[in-house]
């Protein structure tokens, strides 16, 4: 079942087309990354799914309902943008936006408690804003989106000012609200994260989707034959490649301390890979064999650069169709 339903959505800012009749949908209890290059229509389509901006054509549902001020209870929406007070003190800026969500001030006390242990802020509850450092206020302002437990989490740049260490507590606390069945969508710059933490994404560029899909379905699709493998010993090259199962070797640095001869191959297309395993045991023992799949990064630059050679191509009926709906 999908929390979010995209359905044509057009937005435009004067002679601008923000949005351009994107479609695309959203899994309850999934963690979906939204990316797109600066100025491709992320903010844009994360305002009209807050109900903050409206719609000028198409529609946009959460929980069955139009997107609305209304339906927004059910989301904790943070923006890149820091909107808090910064005279108000930590605890009662964390209450006050908990209750403009709807949330009762009893539970939201219990809640805002365990947000502050996780983010080691016990203690600090009465310190404004103002004194803060960066990184705390980033803290407080995710504690301020979560903290009326909300059904749809939306963090946009939810990493920023964060050092390693926070940013492991962050993904520590959003895996916790996944398990709890928390549907969470991330806006990020920060591909890693993404891509360690994220099932599917949803790809904006020039207001187009590029791509709405699991991420194992876009991995998948770009994989290019690559194997990583370790041997025993070391291989013949030319051996290998005579048996025509493997078309290109390259032999590279062993990787996670592991023992032996570590290379780099690129499959025949006509070969599967248990072709290439045995071509391999006829010469050593395989102590790792892994299909290589391509980066977060490498696809984003992949699709995101074509999208900039040839923008002529972004139309409507190529790219606003995933391969299969999330």
């Amino acid at each position: 079942m999908n929390i979010l339903e995209v359905e044509n959505l057009t937005k435009c800012f004067g002679s601008l087309r923000a949005l351009d009749n994107v479609s695309f949908g959203i899994r309850e209890g999934s963690i979906c990354g939204i990316l797109g290059p600066n100025g491709a229509g992320k903010t844009t389509l994360l305002r009209i799914i807050n109900g903050i901006l409206t719609i000028d054509d198409g529609s946009v549902r959460i929980l069955g309902e139009d997107a609305s001020i209304e339906a927004s209870r059910n989301i904790g929406y943070m923006p890149e943008e820091r909107g808090l007070y910064d005279t108000m003190r930590m605890s009662d800026q964390i209450m006050y936006f908990g209750q403009l969500k709807g949330g009762d001030p009893k539970r939201l006390r219990v809640v805002m408690n365990e947000y502050l242990e996780m983010f080691n802020l016990k203690g600090q509850e009465r310190r404004r804003l103002k004194e803060l450092s960066k990184g705390n206020q980033q803290k407080v302002q995710i504690i301020c989106t979560l903290v009326h437990e909300p059904k749809l989490v939306i963090l946009d740049e939810p990493f920023s000012g964060f050092d390693p260490l926070n940013g492991q507590i962050l993904q520590q606390i959003l895996g916790r609200l996944q398990e709890k069945g928390t549907t969470i969508i991330l806006s990020s710059h920060n591909m890693p994260a993404i891509e360690e933490m994220c099932s599917d994404i949803v790809l904006v560029d020039h207001g187009h989707i590029l791509v709405a899909d699991s991420m194992t379905n876009v991995k998948e699709m770009h994989k290019d034959n690559t194997i990583l493998l370790t041997t025993s010993t070391e291989l013949s090259q030319p051996l290998l490649l005579s048996g025509g199962a493997v078309t290109e070797i390259e032999k590279v640095d062993n990787l996670n301390w592991r023992r032996g001869f570590a290379y780099r191959l690129r499959r025949n297309p006509a070969s599967t890979n248990n072709d290439v395993l045995d071509s391999v045991a006829m010469q050593s023992q395989i102590l790792h064999f892994e299909e290589a799949l391509p980066s977060l990064k490498d696809i984003f630059i992949s699709y995101t650069s074509s999208a900039a050679k040839h923008p002529e191509n972004l139309t409507a009926s190529q790219t606003n169709k995933p391969t299969t709906p999330l």
